[in-house]
């Protein structure tokens, strides 16, 4: 059943490349316009649907997580190798808008890290839900 993980991993990648192409086309670009991100989000709604119904096996499901996990970072790293290319190709405004980017999304999870307060750490949710376990028991042991 693996194989139908790979097979449904396939069947999804190559429709996304071909709606890829074709948002490409549509928009004037000479490119494949996010034709991986469209192959992913198949494979998790096809997965889903087939869940659903049924219709999925552990086999398939592993087959599906094993390949997707090796499938995206690959992909990214392809698609990233590109960019890059393409980016120097293109001078520096294209650089300078990259870093740029890079550095908005650094601020912005620096910010938003900031603006969601205290983090407790699972030791302290442990350790908090272990007084709660004894004092349930020392409560059960008094009413006995």
């Amino acid at each position: 059943m693996t194989i139908s993980g790979v097979a449904l991993l396939a069947i999804c990648t190559l429709l996304g490349v071909g709606l890829g192409d074709l948002l490409g086309v549509a928009l004037g670009v000479k490119a494949n316009v996010g034709g991986v991100g469209i192959a992913m989000i198949l494979l998790i709604a096809a997965r889903l649907w087939m869940d659903r119904r049924g219709w999925t096996s552990h086999g398939l499901k592993l087959g599906v997580e094993f390949w997707g996990a090796l499938y995206i970072p690959i992909v990214v790293a392809m698609a990233a190798q590109q960019n890059v290319v393409a980016a120097v190709e293109g001078g520096p405004v294209v650089l300078i808008a990259g870093i740029g980017a890079v550095l908005l999304c650094f601020a912005t999870v620096a910010l938003v890290s900031r603006l969601g307060g205290p983090v407790e750490t699972m030791d302290e949710i442990e350790a908090r839900s272990q007084v709660a376990r004894e004092s349930t028991a020392i409560a059960a042991d008094n009413c006995a």
